[in-house]
C-alpha cells in the first residue's frame, strides 16, 4: 500500500535544488511473487523461506530492483512526474528488504541544467532510519513552455 503522495508534474521551470519527494510502501509477499513473475527472476532467496534461511540473509528478501522500482515511482509520479524521461540511475544496495518491511523511497534534487532540462537527484530507500539503497538519477524533465 502506498501513502497518499501528491501525483502529477513539476515542470523544469519550477524545479529547485533541494526539492524532495517520497513514497512509502509495505513490501508484501504478493509484491515479491509478482516481481518474480514479471522479471522472471525466481532466485529462491526471494521465494523459498527454507532455502533463504541457509543464506547470508537468514531468510527471504525482496528483489533489489523491486526496491529500486519505488524510486522510479517517485520520479515518474511526483518529481518531476508525468512526462519525465529517465536518462540514468546508479544504485548501491546497502541492506536487504524483507517481506513486511515498510520502504520509504526518496528523491532529492541536487543539480539542474535548465537549458538542457536535465535534473540530477540523489535517490535513497530506507527501512525505518536504515538506508537500504542509495544512488543518483539523471532525468529529462518536462517543460511548461510551448514553443
Amino acid at each position: 500500500m502506498l501513502d497518499n503522495a501528491p501525483r502529477g508534474t513539476i515542470v523544469i521551470e519550477d524545479i529547485e535544488i533541494g526539492m524532495v519527494r517520497h513514497i512509502q510502501k509495505v513490501v508484501t509477499d504478493r509484491d515479491i511473487e509478482l516481481f518474480a513473475e514479471v522479471s522472471t527472476d525466481r532466485n529462491p532467496v526471494h521465494l523459498d523461506e527454507d532455502y533463504a534461511q541457509d543464506t547470508i540473509f537468514g531468510g527471504r528478501i525482496a528483489h533489489g530492483m523491486l526496491t529500486a522500482g519505488l524510486i522510479s515511482a517517485v520520479i515518474g509520479e511526483q518529481l518531476p512526474g508525468h512526462g519525465t524521461v529517465y536518462l540514468g540511475q546508479s544504485l548501491k544496495f546497502l541492506a536487504p528488504v524483507r517481506p513486511g518491511d515498510t520502504v520509504r523511497a526518496e528523491v532529492e534534487v541536487v543539480d539542474i541544467d535548465y537549458s538542457r532540462r536535465r535534473v540530477c537527484m540523489e535517490t535513497r530507500c530506507l527501512v525505518g532510519e536504515k538506508k537500504v539503497l542509495v544512488g543518483e538519477a539523471t532525468v529529462l524533465a518536462p517543460s511548461g513552455k510551448f514553443d
